[in-house]
């Protein structure tokens, strides 16, 4: 997948676990890479893991809830490279661990400022950017809870089928002039926020083991291998997917 040489990416919660991945994936396939975050600690330890294996990468701060934060994201990409081809929106967060009816509204706002409207946000000023050029590629990042059900996470859950809902109507919208956007959904992946749960429900571990027929988490680099495939000329055809990353867990 050398097509990303000279390509500019832009990937939004790039400071650690699936962001981070991607960030270095696509920098050693030759990409310009903006790593976006709302930490600028991780995401500059990014940049500096980026260029330690020999990539470009910039970082640029944004807190995806706010809209002048996002408008000036692209804009600085821009300014910088003159154009962009890839995006990855992959900003969320997780802070819900209660059955519905248990449930703060000011959770559900934020969740839903983050996960959805983040997303929102980040497609309203990358699409006329990346019309500009022949062909682009938006992945959106979703998870195995926008296929189904996520119980003491109902809230979450409905964020990422918003998100998919967001994908797919992108793509159908914009696919006859050359923006492919489409989704990935992982199941449970080896970053920050697994180890602070596990942390906090060791006894977990392993029951969370299982819900994955291969019988293990997956990987940041796994998703990321996804996104690129997802962004790359061999998948010129697909468009407006959610592909779970998942060890087999949406198969049950």
């Amino acid at each position: 997948m050398n097509n990303f040489i000279g390509k500019v990416v832009l990937i939004t919660g790039a400071g650690n676990g699936i962001g981070r991945a991607t960030a270095l994936a696509f920098a050693q396939q030759g990409a310009n890479v903006v790593v976006a975050d709302i930490s600028q600690a991780d995401g500059e330890e990014t940049v500096s893991v980026v260029k330690q294996a020999g990539g470009i990468a910039r970082f640029i701060f944004c807190d995806v809830t706010k809209n002048e934060d996002v408008k000036a994201m692209v804009e600085a990409t821009l300014y910088a490279y003159g154009k962009l081809d890839i995006a990855f929106n992959n900003a969320g967060i997780e802070i819900e661990q209660c059955k519905l009816a248990d449930g703060d509204e000011a959770i559900y706002d934020k969740i839903m400022d983050v996960n959805v409207k983040g997303v929102w946000r980040c497609m309203k000023y990358q699409i006329p950017a990346m019309l500009k050029q022949a062909s682009s590629s938006i992945v959106n990042t979703a998870s195995i809870a926008g296929l189904g059900a996520a119980p003491k996470m109902s809230v979450y859950s409905a964020s990422k089928h918003a998100v998919i809902g967001l994908t797919k109507s992108a793509a159908v919208e914009y696919g006859k002039k050359g923006l492919r956007v489409n989704a990935v959904c992982p199941g449970v992946i080896n970053t920050k926020m697994y180890t602070r749960a596990i942390h906090i429900e060791p006894q977990k571990e392993q029951f969370i083991k299982n819900l994955h027929p291969v019988g293990r988490i997956g990987q940041p680099e796994e998703v990321a291998a996804a996104v690129l495939y997802l962004c790359s000329d061999l998948a010129g055809f697909t468009t407006g997917i959610a592909l779970p990353i998942d060890g087999g867990s949406t198969a049950i």
